[in-house]
């Protein structure tokens, strides 16, 4: 196999004062014609480094301090930034993991598509438009003329990734580098990109280096992985011998964390509800015009449900099906267009803005992003008690609960006279838990809040939340896309489907026994599924029933 990109003792150096001198060190590594390697590692590894110093994309202060990365005969880190700008796009390509923020939100999808022609002086206007449709139509994306005169936030996640991989491919690179461009999609949208690569390497020969903290990515794609530590490559091989026979403890770590899906023992709930949604509806209305009706979403229709005291009910579901939409009508940051949201008995829906801000401690939710949802100009301790203080609560006290839940969240007190940027993801998501446990609540709403985490520190968040619930008897509503996590964490799974609830029962019925045809659909999607079915999940079927 010929090789496309050869990287031979690659170090990349940390400015002074960084937790270690080498973002990479010592790193070696080869991608064949056709080949997808994935490299693996938890945040702070090296992975994205790597991609970015091929790039030329390295932040300030970081340098490359060594090595080769030999692509087409040239050393393309000793190449001048302007040979450099030529080989991006046209022979290695990127795409990367937040579509949303490496898009142009001012650009349609057609015209971002053609400016990598235009970047590169190819083609005319006319067959640049020609080609960008080809390339829209290639990807997958649905009515490919309407695609290409929408703007980003017009599109699905799933839908903007796209884009971006027709971005990169404009040019028919040799080389392409994904980095994490899976990680926040639902199990559908991310089968349908992992297949859309599989086929676009076999059809044109590309080599792909995949970045992913995913073991089940890697087993559903990778022909090679490395395995890298604090910088370091600790482990290569093919994806079988990693997977199967991991020679390094890190790498035994690292799989040992993933969720695994073996499903825990049926927990006795207390029969009393803290959380009753009854005919829950949520419509949206856009556009429209002089001679055009406007267009309605049925974000959340008619939707029934409780969670009992202590308990932790999974909501599950593609991108668009309402989840996220539904955790927010439950902590009244959206307002329902019908029905009740009974916390503790008192209705959220009907409450005025007055009232709801009285009302506000008995529902918290915990979000997906915990960066862009702290104050980084605030240190910690502002941030518990702001909620507490503004409530009522005597500062001194609101100041001591704080300084105790950042022990219970396994930070420790002295966290609190930290900034939001001085921790890592796994930690800022336990400040957001401990900001939301700050005002007490009955229910927790937690949208999202472990799927851009690692498996590792997805692991101890989980871990957390388990000990909260079995401590404080906390009821949690825990949105996620991910069924792994969800079967880890949850006493009962609700599974929608474009606004309505289509199934709902305990974990063991909805793995074991889905009922719904769209609820297996979504269960089969789950990547490297019949790998974890085969080495991670023995005994499911025997031992985990209630």
């Amino acid at each position: 196999m010929r090789p496309v990109l050869t990287i031979e003792d690659l170090s990349i150096a940390l400015p002074a004062g960084a937790d270690r001198p080498h973002a990479v060190s010592g790193m070696s590594m080869t991608i064949g014609e056709g080949e997808i390697l994935c490299v693996v590692g938890e945040s702070g590894s090296g992975k994205s480094m790597t991609a970015n110093a091929l790039m030329g994309l390295l932040p300030p202060g970081v340098t490359v301090a060594g090595g080769r990365a030999v692509f087409d005969g040239r050393d393309v880190l000793a190449l001048p930034e302007t040979q450099r700008r030529a080989l991006r796009g046209r022979q290695i390509a990127m795409i990367f993991q937040e579509p949303m923020t490496a898009l142009n939100p001012l650009m349609r999808i057609g015209e971002q598509i053609s400016e990598v022609f235009a970047a590169h002086g190819m083609y005319g206007p006319t067959e640049r438009e020609r080609r960008t449709l080809a390339l829209v139509t290639e990807v997958g994306l649905p009515d490919p003329a309407k695609i290409m005169r929408a703007y980003p936030f017009q599109l699905s996640g799933g839908q903007r990734q796209r884009a971006m991989i027709a971005m990169a491919l404009a040019l028919e690179p040799e080389l392409l580098i994904a980095d994490e461009p899976t990680t926040a999609l639902d199990v559908t949208t991310q089968a349908q990109i992992l297949d859309l690569i599989l086929d676009l390497r076999r059809r044109r020969g590309m080599g792909v280096m995949f970045i992913t903290h995913d073991f089940g990515v890697v087993a559903e794609i990778a022909d090679k992985v490395i395995v890298m530590e604090k910088g370091i490559a600790v482990e290569q091989g093919s994806a079988a011998e990693v997977l199967d026979t991991p020679q390094h403890p890190y790498t035994s770590r690292l799989l040992d964390a993933i969720p695994t899906g073996r499903l825990p023992e049926a927990r006795s709930l207390e029969p009393a509800p803290v959380l009753e949604l009854k005919g829950l509806r949520k419509v949206y209305r856009t556009g429209g015009g002089l001679f055009r009706p406007p267009r309605e979403v049925r974000a959340v229709d008619d939707v029934s449900l409780t969670i009992g005291r202590g308990e932790v009910l999974g909501l599950v579901g593609e991108s668009g099906s309402g989840k996220s939409t539904l955790g927010r009508t439950v902590v009244r940051l959206v307002t329902p267009d019908a029905g009740q949201v009974l916390v503790g008995g008192t209705d959220l829906a009907a409450l005025s803005e007055e009232e709801l801000r009285k009302s506000r401690g008995k529902v918290q939710m915990v979000f997906q992003d915990p960066y862009a949802s702290l104050n980084p100009r605030h240190r910690i301790l502002r941030a518990l008690t702001a909620g507490p203080v503004a409530m009522g609560r005597p500062r001194a006290a609101a100041e001591a609960k704080a300084r105790e839940l950042l022990e219970i969240v396994g930070l420790g007190p002295e966290a609190a006279e930290r900034f939001p940027h001085e921790f890592s993801g796994g930690q800022r998501q336990r400040i957001g838990i401990a900001r939301a446990l700050a005002m007490e609540p009955e229910l927790i709403v937690a949208d999202e809040a472990v799927s851009a985490l690692d498996v590792s520190i997805q692991a101890q968040v989980l871990d957390l939340l388990r000990d909260l619930r079995a401590r404080l008897g906390l009821s949690i509503l825990f949105i996620t896309h991910d069924l792994r996590v969800a079967a880890q964490l949850c006493d009962r799974i609700a599974v929608m489907q474009t606004g309505r609830l289509v199934e709902m029962g305990a974990v063991h019925d909805i793995f074991l026994a889905p009922r719904d045809p769209y609820t297996r659909a979504l269960l089969a999607a789950v990547p490297g599924a019949d790998w974890a079915a085969e080495n991670r999940m023995a005994g499911n079927a025997e031992g985990a029933r209630p």
